[in-house]
C-alpha cells in the first residue's frame, strides 16, 4: 500500500470488472478510500473484498449511472463513510448498437448516449458542486480512441465517446474559471473487458464488424494485467494533482505527461469577425 493518495476519496462507476476494477484497485492501493460501483452485486462484493484484503478502504454500492438518484446515493454514502469525494471517475459504458445509422434501433442508440454521456453528466452534477465549493477536485472520464475518429457501424459508441471528450474540454475550462477543479478524458487502452465480451457475442457486431470481432478473438488468453495497470497508473497520477495543468485534455496511458504542453484556457469571442 502507498500513501500517495492518502486522504483522497474516490468514486469509480462501472468498477466491477475490467478497467474500472483496475482503476478502483489502483486508487485504493495508492491510499485513497474508494467507492466501488456497478450494476452487479457479485462483482462489487468481489472488488471491495479484494481491496480490503490488501489493506485498502472500500465501499461497494449498486448504481445505474443513468439514474440521477442512484448517483446521488453514491455521494451521500461516500460522504457518510469517508468524507467529501475528491476524485470522480466515470467508467461505466456499453459497446452497442452495431450497424449502419439507418438500421440500428434509435432507442438503443440513445440508450448508449445515456450510459456514456448522461452518466457522465450525472457524475459531474453530483460531485463537482462540492469540488467547486472546496476549490479542489478532479473528474476523470474514461473515453476512447473511438471518440477521435469515425469507425463505421459504431456510431452509438463513437458519438458518445466524442461527446465525452468535448464535455471534458468544457469542464476543464469552467473548472479552471471556478478554481481548483480539473477534468481529464482518458483512453484506457486495448484490453479484453466485459465490453469486449458483449461485442464478440453480439450478432449485429458479427454481421457488421466481423474484422473487429476477429481482432478481439485473437486477444483471448492474452495477459491483460499490464494494460490494466497502465490505465490505473495514469488515473492515479492525475488524482495526485501533479498534472492539473493538463486539465481538459484527452490522454492515453502511453503519453509522457511531463512532456505534454499545458492547457490554454482562452475565451473566444462569440462575435462574428468584422
Amino acid at each position: 500500500m502507498s500513501t500517495e493518495l492518502q486522504g483522497q476519496v474516490a468514486i469509480v462507476t462501472g468498477s466491477g470488472r475490467g478497467f474500472g476494477r483496475a482503476i478502483a484497485t489502483g486508487l485504493a492501493a495508492a491510499g485513497a478510500a474508494v467507492v466501488v460501483s456497478s450494476r452487479t452485486q457479485s462483482e462489487i462484493d468481489e472488488v471491495t473484498t479484494s481491496i480490503e484484503g490488501a489493506g485498502g478502504q472500500a465501499l461497494g454500492l449498486l448504481a445505474d449511472v443513468t439514474n440521477l438518484a442512484d448517483v446521488e446515493a453514491l455521494r451521500v454514502a461516500a460522504e457518510s463513510k469517508f468524507g467529501p469525494v475528491t476524485v470522480a471517475v466515470h467508467n461505466a459504458g456499453v459497446p452497442w448498437p452495431f450497424g449502419p445509422t439507418w438500421v440500428v434501433d434509435p432507442d438503443r442508440w440513445w440508450r448508449a448516449q445515456q450510459v456514456h454521456v448522461l452518466g457522465a453528466m450525472h457524475v459531474i452534477s453530483t460531485f463537482v458542486p462540492g469540488m467547486v465549493e472546496r476549490h479542489d477536485g478532479r473528474v476523470v472520464v474514461i473515453s476512447s480512441a473511438g471518440g477521435t475518429r469515425v469507425a463505421p457501424y459504431l456510431s452509438g459508441y463513437g458519438v458518445a465517446k466524442n461527446t465525452q471528450i468535448r464535455l471534458v474540454e468544457f469542464l476543464g475550462h469552467e473548472g479552471h474559471d471556478a478554481g481548483g477543479v480539473t477534468a481529464f478524458a482518458v483512453h484506457p487502452g486495448d484490453e479484453l473487458t466485459g465490453i469486449s465480451d458483449l461485442t464478440m457475442n453480439d450478432p449485429d457486431a458479427k454481421q457488421w464488424l466481423p474484422w473487429f470481432v476477429e481482432h478481439l478473438q485473437t486477444k483471448i488468453g492474452e495477459d491483460s494485467s499490464a494494460g490494466f495497470k497502465a490505465c490505473a497508473d495514469l488515473v492515479c497520477k492525475l488524482a495526485t494533482g501533479r498534472y492539473d495543468r493538463l486539465s481538459g485534455q484527452y490522454l492515453t496511458p502511453t503519453d509522457d505527461l511531463d512532456a505534454k504542453p499545458d492547457s490554454v484556457f482562452e475565451i473566444p469571442s462569440l462575435a462574428p469577425p468584422p
